[in-house]
């Protein structure tokens, strides 16, 4: 995770790098379409722009007089969605566009009338009102003024007619709807009625409650009436229970009692018997008088029979039933008092309970009919609220035929502009240009970046040479103190820095490569060969910068001009190449003579005049014998020569030396030249001590790979800021 998030950062800090170096391309590009697209403005005819604004509003008519206030009022339709967009479009639509164009006659080039779709007006409401803003822009300010003047009233006229004719359509449906409504009304009435009338139904709330009562009130009765039932039960019982007969018995027997003739013959017989009684005191069974008072016995025991069974019409009672006393007589009579009265109260229950019954399930009857009562209610209820409704809004929609208002009017006509006014046209032409144009500039700049084939940053030359890297060197200026600049063929050339500007992040940067030079070997390195791989990479600089910072350092220091095809170390120096390198090598000269003492510690031995063949100098036996005596008069000898592109004399010196130190600048070093440089140097086997990148621009540069950027380094350089054109 932790590495893709490294790679991805560093991709970004590509991309910036690339746009760092190329911004002088983007920069034009985006002038360019900068200037081309204010140009097409600047061209354009101007535009003027005419505002009116339409109020709309409910009709306040209606809303006073309470009639047809929901007819053409906008007000129904706040509750679903925004009604001024839908306003918007209705206003800004075809027909009404149309009727702008017919009115106005608005015609193109061929005579025709145009086509809406040609007339951009542009309808938008006001936040937080009930307003609209109706725009056009013309190159004609009447015309514009016209055309929202002209598209305001044909709006308005077409709402009001719209009304006019919603209402009208209403009003119609309305009366197509009451013969319908006014039979739905009368059918509902007629079946609640049908339904009273079958189902004897007056107020089925009240009687469902005097039902409820009713049945409590018979309930207490029956509890009641139970409770006498069970007294004279119980009396009756004991009572039957004293006379020791059946219940028919005590009837019959009390019921004969009571008839004239039994009670007659009753008292005869009584009489007879106690006559019988005295004489069985007195006589015997067989005396006459004995056996004729048996004889009368029998007679009025078979009288009673007779005439009980015909008032009766029982089996034969025995006499001595019907013989009772005044207390037996009594209680019999109580007896058949009890029964019936029990009998009365059983009946008494027995109509009650009926009673109860027939209540109880009509009032189990109540819930369905008042269920169905409802219902019919409900329809009758509502079909006279639908038939009244359909009045009442009959009568509203007869007011508000009359109405001619609509609810929408004119509140700021617009007035013939004085300005021209900035079209989003033009805003958004000059805004897509400028976006094109810094698109078009990043796109050019990678795409340059790509097709240059040179090496771009410190990286890219490392990685291509495989060198190992020894020294970074800044790009920088002079500042105006800066004496010593002289002027040449190819330009002007800057005094050594070392020398001129010390305590600098560029002395420091040499200073650096001069310990590096101590590190890369195990052998002292002495004698150095310094080139690159083509020109103006200021290969000659960073032999004279370097030669100063080694001598600075107290060690004897020879810079040899080795380039005798175009010498410049005389100029670094101000020196005079009367005699030089290519005199010793030819024997017109003494060593000791050609060199030309700078300062101290550091000496100069300069090109000399320039040969013909310079490449057969190099590779002398009298060269490899002053390298000796170089390195035996010096602690350092430092060699400037051509650059390798073509050129052999830097590679065979190198043979000769300790090594070589090849000097790039990113952006000048092709990758071409960059490969033929280091096929020379493999085929000459020479040792390359490694790589000094020269004139550095730190903003193209990685920071965390610019290793002098800390604050102390910038301030040093504050005056070091202009690039001087690098010496070959």
């Amino acid at each position: 995770m932790e590495n893709n998030s490294y790679t991805q950062a560093t991709e970004i800090q590509q991309y910036l790098l690339i746009l760092k170096r190329r911004w002088r391309l983007i920069t034009t590009i985006i002038l360019a379409s900068i200037g081309l697209s204010g140009s097409a403005l600047f061209m354009q005819k101007p535009e003027y722009q005419a505002d009116g604004i339409l109020l709309f509003k409910s009709d306040r008519t209606s809303s006073l007089t309470k009639v047809g206030e929901k007819i053409g009022d906008l007000e129904a339709l706040m509750r679903e969605g925004n009604p001024l967009e839908t306003q918007a479009v209705i206003v800004n639509s075809h027909p009404m566009l149309q009727e702008v164009i017919t009115a106005l006659q608005l015609k193109d080039d061929q005579g025709k009338l145009i086509d809406p779709e040609l007339l951009k007006v542009n309808v938008k409401p006001i936040v937080g009102t009930d307003v609209l803003r109706v725009s056009y822009a013309s190159n004609d300010r009447e015309l514009a003024a016209a055309v929202v003047n002209q598209l305001m009233k044909s709006y308005v006229e077409n709402n009001i007619q719209t009304n006019r004719a919603q209402v009208s359509a209403a009003g119609e449906f309305i009366k197509e709807q009451l013969p319908a409504s006014r039979q739905e009304l009368e059918r509902a009435a007629e079946a609640l009625r049908q339904f009273k009338i079958q189902n004897k139904v007056i107020q089925l709330a009240e009687e469902s409650t005097a039902a409820i009562d009713i049945i409590s009130k018979l309930d207490q009765e029956i509890n009641q009436v139970k409770a006498a039932l069970a007294d004279v039960s119980a009396q009756e019982q004991q009572i039957a229970s004293q006379l020791n007969v059946s219940e028919n018995q005590a009837v019959t027997v009390t019921s004969l009692s009571q008839i004239p003739g039994v009670q007659e013959v009753l008292t005869e017989l009584q009489k007879v018997q106690t006559k019988l009684a005295n004489a069985r005191a007195i006589y015997t069974e067989v005396h006459p008088t004995i056996t004729d008072l048996k004889n009368q016995q029998a007679t009025l025991n078979s009288l009673l029979q007779q005439r009980t069974q015909e008032y009766s019409g029982i089996p034969i009672v025995s006499p001595g039933k019907l013989q009772i006393g005044k207390i037996r007589e009594e209680l019999t009579d109580k007896y058949v008092e009890f029964k019936a009265e029990r009998q009365g109260l059983e009946k008494k229950i027995r109509t009650l309970s009926n009673i109860r019954a027939n209540y109880q399930q009509q009032l189990a009857m109540m819930p369905s009919l008042e269920k169905k009562q409802q219902a019919l209610e409900r329809r009758l209820e509502a079909a006279k609220t639908g038939y009244e409704n359909l009045v009442t809004r009959l009568q509203e929609i007869q007011v508000a035929e009359k109405q001619t208002i609509g609810n929408a009017r004119i509140v700021q006509p617009a007035q013939i502009p004085k300005k021209p006014v900035i079209s989003k046209t033009k805003i958004l032409l000059a805004g897509g240009s400028i976006f094109a144009g810094v698109l078009l500039s990043i796109a050019a700049a990678f795409f340059v970046d790509l097709i240059d084939r040179s090496l771009k940053t410190v990286k890219e030359t490392e990685t291509f040479f495989g060198y190992t890297l020894l020294g970074l060197i800044p790009k920088y200026k002079l500042n105006n103190s800066v004496s010593g600049v002289q002027e040449i063929e190819t330009g002007v050339y800057p005094q050594v820095i070392t020398t001129t500007s010390p305590r600098t992040v560029v002395h420091e940067a040499y200073q650096m490569l001069q310990a590096n030079l101590k590190f890369i070997s195990h052998r002292k390195v002495r004698k150095i060969v310094v080139t690159s791989s083509v020109t103006a990479e200021g290969k000659s600089e960073v032999s004279a910068n370097l030669a100063a910072v080694i001598a600075q350092s107290g060690k004897r220091v020879l810079l040899v001009d080795a380039d005798m095809r175009k010498p410049t170390q005389h100029h670094l120096w101000g020196l005079i190449n009367s005699v030089g390198l290519s005199h010793l090598l030819v024997d017109q000269g003494v060593f000791p003579q050609a060199v030309q003492k700078v300062t101290e510690f550091l000496a100069v031995l300069t090109a000399g005049v320039i040969p013909p063949n310079p490449l057969a100098l190099i590779d002398s036996e009298g060269m490899t014998s002053l390298v000796d005596i170089f390195a035996e008069n010096y602690d350092y000898v430092i060699f400037d020569t051509p650059p390798l592109a073509g050129i052999a004399d830097a590679a065979v010196l190198g043979k000769m030396a300790d090594g070589i130190l090849l000097v790039t600048r990113p952006g000048v070093l092709d990758a071409p030249s960059a490969a033929a440089a280091k096929s020379l140097l493999e085929r000459s086997e020479a040792n390359v001590l490694g790589i000094v990148a020269n004139a550095v621009n730190a903003k193209q540069e990685p920071s965390s790979y610019f290793y002098y950027s800390n604050l102390r380094d910038r301030n040093s350089t504050a005056d070091l800021e202009r690039v001087p054109q690098q010496l070959k």
